[in-house]
């Protein structure tokens, strides 16, 4: 998703798993000399595609600009999780922001991965899915969070939801961490970049076009507006930047308000029939931890095991070393697994951990700061920036109209402060307060 020209020039995807067993791709071209469309969208990665593919749909004539490929950025990166709902959940949006608010936003917690579903069986996407995800307790605390939360998502009538004890836990992942874990049968995973990739190749089965290689340098605002690459532009009566963490300097009032962030992720060899209890089930799995960790087997049986956070998303240059030792605890019986893949990815936080979507002029609309949950998240809004496009605003405004708070001590100081914050909760994740 980046747009940035450091992007362009190292347009390879992360040497990742995903990567070396993404969807065949034909080549893009960039974007040369002048085009017009309906819509140009910044960004091939969930929330670009997911809009241009709605539109493309609903009849628009819609343009991709991607800086580097195809689901390059976090879309391509992350852990292949569908979970429901916002990285802050509904019992503090209604605290924060009433109950009118929290029953719009509600009411399409649980879309993102039904639009998911919808588009791998509409377009027969490739992408080895798998139902069913684990919200797993360690503490006893932990536990009642659990309870909470089936209690909360019920009230907004997510019924799919199951809570199991320490045995049962056991039984369904392979270990004897967790004292209870919390299934949701509607949850799933998958290969993150062939969804990425299926998409794009939906869309263009529609007649639209994306544009690999293709950094947006600027938004020219107007009526049409006019979005310059280096060798060329696009005309459109509509534009959706769809960067997130990647948007590098091409709004700095949304850079402003938010902060890229890195998160690791290994993959093991494949385990074959070796290790047969390890998530017999095939369930992917998240600890309830603040600096959770994530997990599930590939469609080839290795095990991919992601977490931490590094704020300010510099590339750690030892990812095998941030995240073995988290596998080990977890399942200490794979102490003599190879590591075949190690990578890292940026995803945007916001200071409130709520996205951000709005306009920056009347024919401008963006979306950002999914703030982890994104790959949900970015199937939703992309559904919703094509309604608004079509004249329904209801549901854009439901997200348009939260508030969006820069962090204190703007961009020196949000690094640190962050930091300092997430070490007091991870502190208390290992004192069990």
């Amino acid at each position: 998703m980046s747009q940035s020209v450091q992007a362009a020039a190292s347009a390879a995807h992360a040497p990742s798993y995903y990567a070396a067993s993404g969807l065949p791709q034909s080549e893009r071209a960039p974007l040369r000399g002048s085009v017009e469309a309906d819509v140009v969208v910044i960004g091939a990665g969930y929330t670009g595609l997911s809009s241009a593919l709605h539109l493309a749909e609903a009849g628009f004539k819609v343009v991709v600009l991607e800086a580097a490929k195809v689901g390059w950025g976090a879309s391509g990166r992350n852990g292949g999780q569908l979970v429901h709902s916002y990285s802050r959940d509904m019992d503090v949006i209604e605290a924060r922001y009433g109950s009118t608010t929290a029953q719009a936003l509600g009411s399409m917690a649980f879309e993102g991965a039904k639009i998911i579903r919808e588009r791998i069986d509409k377009y027969q996407i490739d992408c080895h899915f798998k139902p069913g995800g684990m919200f797993a307790a360690i503490t006893a605390k932990q536990v009642k969070q659990l309870e909470h939360h089936k209690q909360l998502w019920e009230r907004y009538g997510h019924q799919q939801l199951s809570l199991l004890d320490a045995t049962e836990s056991e039984a369904a992942i392979g270990t004897g961490r967790y004292r209870a874990t919390l299934l949701d049968h509607s949850a799933g995973h998958m290969h993150p970049l062939r969804l990425a990739q299926g998409e794009a190749a939906a869309f263009e089965s529609l007649g639209g076009v994306v544009h690999e290689g293709s950094p947006v340098l600027r938004i020219e605002r107007g009526d049409p507006a006019v979005v310059h690459t280096a060798q060329g532009h696009a005309k459109a009566r509509f534009v959706i930047v769809a960067c997130n963490a990647y948007i590098g300097g091409l709004e700095p009032q949304l850079a402003s308000r938010s902060m890229p962030c890195g998160t690791q992720v290994i993959a093991t060899e494949p385990l074959g029939d070796r290790f047969p209890e390890i998530l017999p089930t095939d369930y992917c799995v998240e600890d309830s931890n603040f600096l959770l960790d994530y997990f599930r087997l590939s469609g080839d049986r290795r095990l991919l095991y992601g977490g931490g956070v590094i704020y300010g998303a510099r590339d750690p240059q030892h990812v095998e070393s941030i995240i073995r030792p988290k596998l080990l605890k977890t399942f200490p019986q794979l102490k003599d697994v190879r590591i075949d893949y190690g990578w890292t990815g940026n995803f945007l936080l916001t200071l409130s951990r709520l996205p951000e979507v709005g306009r920056l002029s009347s024919n401008i609309y963006y979306s950002q700061g999914c703030s982890g949950h994104g790959v949900t998240f970015t199937h939703l809004i992309g559904r919703v920036l094509s309604e608004v496009i079509q004249g329904q605003a209801n549901r854009f405004d439901a997200f348009a109209n939260l508030p969006h708070y820069p962090f204190p001590g703007g961009r020196w100081f949000r690094v640190p402060l962050t930091a300092l914050g997430a070490w007091y909760y991870d502190l208390r994740d290992k004192l069990q307060i």
